[in-house]
């Protein structure tokens, strides 16, 4: 369980998160919504340390996430940020290894080795394993940073927009492999997300956000409304239902009002 309460965070006179209490239980997909500087990928930060609170408190199965020794938080909790970048020209399966370390300190063993090449193969990369990082489509590039990720063996799994730079093919094949990890691996994800239907189909909880505050929390239906998202998009968006989930058709907004619709 990830327990957050009263998490604030400032630059300046700018507070980008404002007292954030949300508890997120163990298993399933939660993926966080909302607008542009709404606050996601901070909270996402502070839940993975990467960036330190103003306030508040944040605990990862009972453990002061501010406290606990680094070690032992990476052992717990994953986190694949927005950019990512190496400075070194790495094959796939030495990406992957790093995401040993917490465990090995850079000494691999033969327990390494056989969740090195279960990650692989469960990201579909073994054809690519011996392939330089820089030789990758979008697509499977994110997949072997997604596998370096799972390849560090957490219970909790935070992902920033992992979508970003996909094409449409790419992008649902990378929401569906984090679905399955979910499910097939009972690890609990916790993703930032632009596209709110990609979060109505694999999602089971939606948190959505808005000027650092949690203005929504529940299921995607629950959420996934035209009130809902007008309130949170400030957007008149007509909400349909397709395979039993709510599907948003914002992408026909600015048409409408190019033909002079209201």
């Amino acid at each position: 369980m990830i327990e957050l309460s009263g998490v604030t965070k400032r630059y300046g006179p700018n507070t980008v998160v404002n007292s954030v209490s949300l508890t997120i239980p163990g298993g399933g997909v939660t993926a966080l919504v909302g607008p542009n500087g709404a606050g996601k990928s901070s909270l996402l930060s502070m839940i993975g340390r990467l960036l330190p609170m103003d306030e508040g408190e944040i605990r990862v199965d009972g453990l002061d996430v501010s406290r606990i020794a680094g070690d032992v938080l990476a052992k717990k909790l994953s986190i694949l940020r927005q950019e990512n970048q190496v400075a070194v020209r790495l094959t796939v399966k030495e990406l992957v290894e790093f995401g040993r370390f917490p465990h090995s300190r850079g000494r691999l063993t033969a327990e390494d080795g056989r969740h090195v090449e279960e990650a692989i193969d469960f990201l579909e990369l073994a054809e690519f394993a011996g392939r330089p990082i820089d030789r990758l489509s979008g697509g499977q590039r994110q997949r072997a940073f997604i596998a370096m990720v799972l390849c560090q063996d957490t219970d909790y799994v935070l992902l920033d927009e992992p979508l970003n730079n996909l094409d449409m093919r790419h992008a649902s094949q990378t929401m569906g492999l984090i679905r399955r990890l979910a499910t097939e691996l009972n690890k609990t994800i916790v993703i930032v997300l632009h596209d709110i239907n990609f979060a109505s189909y694999h999602a089971d909880r939606v948190v959505a956000m808005k000027d650092g505050a949690i203005v929504a929390d529940g299921t995607p239906r629950e959420i996934i409304t035209g009130p809902s998202m007008a309130e949170i998009f400030d957007l008149e968006v007509p909400v349909h239902s397709y395979a039993d989930r709510p599907v948003a058709a914002y992408f026909a907004i600015g048409s409408r009002h190019l033909h002079g619709q209201d």
